[in-house]
């Protein structure tokens, strides 16, 4: 660089043009520009080894040899989880997917680390659903979900899950935020409002709350979700596929008890299933359809999630459906649940106890869907 001028980005044309001009490039720049250059030649080379990997194991590579990501620096965060902890925003390079990386910031506040977390998972949320959704996410589990026919009747149904948990809580809507869902937002503390949309008049109401925080998402078109779920150790990475795993048909899964899932069952069940993905585990989920009543997360023990449902609810638990992340171990999770009056069951099923976990659901008229499927989230 000391002799040499190269640049990559057009950004930099001008600066280049003004500086030669004016008959002085300085050391400064031609030392940034050549730092540009290697970041740009490196994830070139990179790229370049990622296609002759493919080449030699002849196709596509899921874990390759040498791991390199490429994300550019959005932005620095005023701290990470804590306020002793530096933190900052990567976005990942050539993502198309719809997400909270790609939205636009419209008002508030700069987001912070956690809002970053509870939004992503906010969001994820509500993309679970074709129908109008709301997802309600606190210390990034959820505290409310709901369908519904308008945004605001979703969020309200969402809210009424567990109104004190959503307090300073953050929203996500696949739907474009209307007026009146504005104006109930307002009537309360919330951090954040991610959405693929908001109406001029909505957006008027909403900015009246100085520090809330608008997150436009832009439209929540279908494309095909990939990627990867990465988890850092101490020297070292764990990776998987994203958990992408939906039902296509509830109605064809097994149902090893005696009594069958009514239509409202199935439909409550298959409301639940997907809300319970998002949950840390242990987690279970009291619904009726399209709407959460009691959600237990991230307890160490099943027996006390399915404890903690039913005390977190704040509507009759009787009659609703109960979604479980993961196998029943015993039987003292059927129990307590037919004690606060569910009355059927969707879980993976895989236990070597299913025998009796099946026979604990006839025994209380339970009716129980096994999905085949885990949905574990830590």
């Amino acid at each position: 660089h000391e002799d040499v001028l190269v640049v990559v980005d057009p950004a930099d044309y001008r600066r280049v043009l003004d500086a030669a001009k004016a008959g002085a490039v300085s050391h400064a720049l031609r030392l940034e520009l050549a730092m540009k250059v290697f970041q740009h030649t490196a994830r070139y080379d990179s790229l370049i080894a990622g296609y002759l990997e493919r080449q030699v194991q002849g196709g596509e590579v899921k874990f390759p040899r040498i791991l390199s990501l490429q994300f550019e620096l959005a932005e620095s965060l005023r701290y990470g989880e804590n306020p002793h902890q530096l933190g900052a925003f990567y976005r990942e390079l050539n993502s198309k997917e719809p997400s909270v990386s790609r939205g636009k910031i419209l008002h508030g506040k700069a987001m912070s680390y956690n809002n970053f977390l509870d939004a992503n998972s906010a969001l994820e949320l509500a993309k679970e659903y074709d129908d109008c959704a709301v997802a309600i996410i606190k210390h990034n589990n959820p505290c409310g979900a709901a369908l519904g026919t308008t945004p605001v009747d979703a969020y309200v149904k969402a809210r009424e899950t567990d109104p004190i948990s959503a307090f300073g809580g953050v929203i996500a809507f696949n739907r474009a935020v209307d007026l009146a869902a504005a104006k109930e937002i307002t009537s309360t503390f919330v951090e954040v409002v991610i959405a693929p949309g908001f109406a001029d008049d909505a957006l008027a109401e909403l900015k009246r709350k100085k520090d809330l925080r608008l997150l436009d998402v832009g439209p929540l078109t279908k494309v095909k979700q990939e990627g990867l779920d990465l988890k850092k150790l101490v020297g070292g990475l764990i990776v998987q596929d994203r958990d992408l795993g939906v039902l296509t048909d509830i109605r064809a899964l097994q149902v090893p008890t005696m009594r069958k899932p009514t239509d409202e069952e199935y439909a409550a069940c298959a409301f639940a299933w997907k809300v319970c993905k998002h949950v840390k585990s242990n987690a279970i989920i009291y619904a009726k359809p399209g709407q959460t009543v009691g959600i237990g997360a991230g307890q160490m023990s099943r027996v006390d999630s399915v404890k903690l449902a039913a005390m977190k609810a704040q509507m009759p638990v009787k009659g609703c459906v109960m979604a479980s992340d993961a196998f029943f171990p015993f039987r003292d999770g059927l129990d307590a649940a037919a004690k606060a009056g569910i009355t059927a069951v969707i879980q993976p099923g895989g236990s070597i106890r299913d025998s009796e976990i099946i026979k604990a659901a006839d025994e209380h008229g339970l009716a129980m869907i096994m999905t085949g499927m885990r949905h574990f989230r830590h």
